[in-house]
């Protein structure tokens, strides 16, 4: 089959004939229709964002695709399926603390490496090698477009973190990023008719892209144009909020300062809650610095949160098939294998609010803008 290859950091993919995969036990081979590829795709490879990849290795974070091969223990899944390929794969023997990576992307500490160098490529290839467990089952109609519902990989992360939020119908939300790709997606799934949250405050830099979810979104959203004077921009946030801000939820990039979390965070009410979702200190930089007394006193919950539970990925595809989240409006750049450094580029150059670029690996490639 054909994939492409990171052959070393700082170097283009290289597309070019491997071997196909095989699965054992406990897996499923699945032919790649459609892969999303971020927007922060060419910082990896570069090198810039230290992730533990290990090359040669086929990149890639889940997609969708129709299963050829399944393993001895599934029972339901059958060759010709179309499925939605879950990246986030956890070791079998703890249940309590399994190990973590993201097929193709990244891991976390040395079991999640050791877990890595088994299920080592991704989906930037004609066919991948996944955990049985990590095959979902798609709607018929996800096949009309698999490229537009490879956004998956997008909107399965911060559903993930308003889970963990706890988020209720009614609430008041601050989305922390929601100018970018993760944080505009937060604010559409908690507007969705399944979560309901009440208002969103949106917070940010860009003023088309604030634009851009009132338009889409109406009064629900409320956008806070930022400052970068943290006192300014808490007092603005709050607000915005007309009231109590119930849960913050962080997906700012590792770009971004920490003061800009700490601004966002410190705007929650009491016995409210914060998740972290976002990149802020990865590549250095200030640590958090939440107030102790602050934290104490207000009784708020902050958690991190890396990725999401298995169930999240049920939940966002009935989201989709329901229409109460609606992938129609969100622009899909589609680019076939040959062209995967140009689909790097393009992401690297359109990753705002519902821009999406698709790497269609064995699929007929439709019109650029499409």
């Amino acid at each position: 089959m054909r994939a492409a290859v990171l052959t070393r950091f700082g170097a283009p993919l290289t597309v070019r004939e491997v071997p196909d995969p095989e699965a054992g036990g406990g897996e499923v081979v699945v032919e790649v229709l459609a892969t999303c590829v971020p927007p922060y795709a060419g910082e990896v490879f570069g090198g810039e964002r230290n992730y533990p990849l290990v090359p040669p290795v086929v990149p890639g974070i889940g997609g969708v695709g129709r299963v050829v091969h399944v393993g001895p223990d599934a029972t339901r899944l059958r060759a010709g399926d179309l499925v939605w390929c879950d990246c986030t794969v956890r070791s079998r023997d703890d249940a309590l603390t399994p190990d973590i990576t993201l097929q193709g992307w990244s891991s976390r500490g040395e079991g999640g490496a050791r877990l890595a160098r088994y299920l080592h490529d991704g989906s930037f290839a004609e066919r991948m090698r996944v955990p049985t467990e990590n095959v979902f089952p798609l709607p018929t109609v996800a096949g009309d477009d698999p490229a537009r519902w490879a956004a998956l990989s997008v909107h399965t992360i911060p559903y993930g973190g308003l889970l963990a939020g706890g988020l209720a119908a009614g609430e008041t939300l601050l989305v922390s990023g929601a100018t970018g790709n993760l944080g505009s997606s937060a604010v559409a799934v908690a507007l969705a008719l399944a979560m309901g949250a009440g208002r969103v405050v949106a917070p940010g830099r860009n003023r088309a892209a604030l634009d851009l979810l009132a338009d889409r979104f109406g009064p629900r959203v409320r956008p806070v144009p930022l400052t970068g004077d943290e006192d300014t921009d808490r007092a603005a946030m709050s607000a915005a909020g007309d009231g109590p801000i119930d849960m913050v939820i962080d997906l700012l990039p590792p770009s971004a300062p920490s003061s800009a979390s700490r601004a966002a965070a410190m705007t929650v009410r009491e016995y409210g809650r914060v998740v972290l979702m976002g990149g802020v200190g990865m590549l250095g930089g200030d640590d958090l610095a939440l107030p102790y007394p602050w934290i104490m006193r207000n009784s708020v919950t902050v958690r991190g949160q890396w990725m999401y539970p298995r169930t999240a990925n049920v939940g966002i595809i009935r989201l989709l098939a329901s229409g109460a989240l609606d992938l129609a409006p969100e622009r899909v750049r589609t680019f076939g294998l040959d062209a995967v450094n140009d689909a790097v580029a393009c992401a690297a150059s359109h990753g705002g609010p519902f821009d999406r670029t698709t790497l269609v690996p064995v699929a007929t490639v439709r019109p650029p803008g499409r």
